[in-house]
């Protein structure tokens, strides 16, 4: 079977969410089946890395598809000439868009639809060609894949589609995600921190991360209980104006925050590592990987009631009301100074983190292909 992925998100050095997916899924899937053909469809110059075996080839189409206008020249125009040149039998999109053109098989992986409950946060454009083009694409796919059973059921209530055709795939962790002995911990610690313990935090700065209420948190907790515990946060400042911006500066510890910026795996697996616990409140997600990679550094997580989050931490987290600041920092409170706690979440961790690794996602990726190569195509 010749069998074309979209791989635009697999960029050198500048991997997110999505593209981590593709890279972890695919890097295993084109090893595992040598008997299939894999046509990996870039919108710009790739790095030889992610030509993961001998059965993937590589192509470059234009134009680089980042703004709504090439999103659809891409995906209508030139996707559909390069799948009909290959005589592809499945298009598989990792990044939620497809081809309404194309023809023959498809399978979309939809990651959660945060763009249809905040509209907001996106710009206009970006936001009318979201919630204009996505239904169709869901609707045009044979099948669909998505990381939560809460993000299947959104999808399902969204946009009609019957709940049979969507597979629930999870997500994984990035192997540098390990326990830090002490000693580490404490260089960590002098390098971030000023040498202080601290909760982290992990994700763009956008409005869904729910970083106000995190803000408000942590100055009741840090007026509560005194003590220099530190708030890290890692991710870059891409909505750093408005309600997010004006709450920091109204701060009363706002200089025990520390912003990192965005950090590569190698670094962020050991700032993750040395921290007193994952404060992960966002007021939406569609999975919530960074929870799953603290459980594997052997972290606590504190996280939030809402959404896919409570099916992903199940037992193994601190539960909190992502609405109410006071919620978030009782969970500070109480991981902080309850050992007995700590080292039952930790445990928790343990074994919670076992359902979730990307050789998992990679076969129930597989298998929802699998499922798609055997439908009669739309």
């Amino acid at each position: 079977m010749k069998i074309a992925v979209n791989t635009r998100l697999l960029l050198k050095n500048k991997l997110e969410g999505i593209g981590w997916f593709t890279y972890e899924s695919f890097i295993r899937i084109v090893k595992q089946h040598p008997e299939h053909e894999f046509y990996f469809i870039f919108d710009r110059k790739y790095d030889d890395s992610f030509v993961f075996a001998q059965n993937v080839t590589p192509i470059v189409i234009g134009p680089p598809a980042r703004h709504p206008l090439l999103f659809y020249i891409w995906y209508e125009f030139s996707i559909p000439r390069v799948l009909k040149k290959i005589n592809a039998d499945l298009f598989i999109s990792p990044d939620a868009f497809g081809s309404l053109r194309a023809k023959g098989r498809k399978l979309t992986v939809i990651h959660d639809l945060n763009f249809e409950h905040f509209p907001k946060i996106m710009p206009t454009l970006y936001q009318k060609y979201y919630k204009h083009f996505t239904p169709k694409f869901a609707k045009s796919a044979d099948r669909i894949a998505t990381v939560s059973e809460f993000s299947k059921s959104d999808i399902v209530k969204q946009y009609g589609v019957s709940d049979d055709k969507i597979d629930v795939v999870y997500n994984g962790a990035n192997k540098e995600f390990k326990p830090l002995d002490e000693s580490t911990k404490r260089v960590v610690k002098d390098r971030y921190s000023k040498s202080c313990d601290y909760f982290v935090f992990i994700g763009a700065l956008n409005p869904r991360k729910n970083l106000t209420n995190l803000f408000k948190a942590f100055d009741i907790f840090k007026t509560e209980n005194e003590s220099n515990i530190k708030l890290l946060i890692v991710g870059e400042k891409m909505y750093w104006s408005g309600e997010i911006k004006e709450t920091y500066e109204e701060m009363t510890y706002k200089d025990d925050v520390i912003f990192t910026g965005r950090l590569e795996p190698e670094n962020l697996h050991s700032v993750v590592g040395a921290a007193i616990a994952l404060s992960y409140v966002s007021i939406f997600e569609g999975f919530g990987i960074p929870i799953v990679e603290a459980w594997y550094a052997e972290t606590p997580v504190i996280t939030s009631n809402v959404t896919s989050m409570p099916e992903i931490a199940g037992d193994a987290a601190i539960i909190t009301d992502p609405f109410k600041p006071e919620s978030i920092a009782e969970g500070l409170k109480s991981i902080t100074f309850d050992k007995n706690l700590r080292s039952e979440l930790i445990e928790r961790g343990r074994k919670r983190r076992s359902e979730f690794s990307w050789q998992k996602t990679a076969d129930k990726l597989w298998a929802s292909i699998e499922k798609t190569l055997n439908q009669t195509p739309k």
